[in-house]
């Protein structure tokens, strides 16, 4: 029979082991305040014409796992970013973006918000949607 004291080492050597391999699983106490990755689902309107975008375009992000800090990247660079809720951003597209027609990659980052977390992904950037302007 194995001492109580050793079962109990084991079975936190597994909890520990269990942490840091799940991530910011459900198994993981410690990601309390991670935030996951954002998804982006649709970009409105999409497709959109140059003189639209030349009088300043309004362009709505849809999707989930946004945070009031989450900003849209334009081909990999911040824009000046609205939180409407944790599944709508927006920003303003301008010839400063994009003065011909052609097309975007539009993405959304999330900071990460770490404060003590162990073991636990947090933030990043979504995978990117296209966005064409003709």
């Amino acid at each position: 029979m194995m001492p109580r004291n050793r079962i109990q080492k084991s079975l936190f050597v597994l909890l520990l082991a269990t942490i840091f391999l799940t991530g910011c699983g459900a198994l993981n106490p410690f990601c309390g305040t991670a935030r996951p990755k954002p998804v982006v689902t649709s970009l409105a309107p999409n497709p959109v014409t140059l003189s639209q975008v030349q009088q300043g375009l309004l362009l709505t992000v849809n999707g989930s796992r946004f945070y009031s800090n989450s900003i849209i990247l334009w081909n990999g660079a911040p824009l000046p970013t609205t939180s409407v809720n944790s599944t709508q951003l927006q920003a303003t597209i301008t010839a400063t973006q994009i003065s011909a027609p052609g097309t975007a990659q539009i993405a959304v980052h999330t900071p990460a918000n770490l404060s003590g977390d162990l073991g636990c992904d947090s933030g990043g950037n979504s995978k990117a949607l296209t966005f064409t302007v003709n």
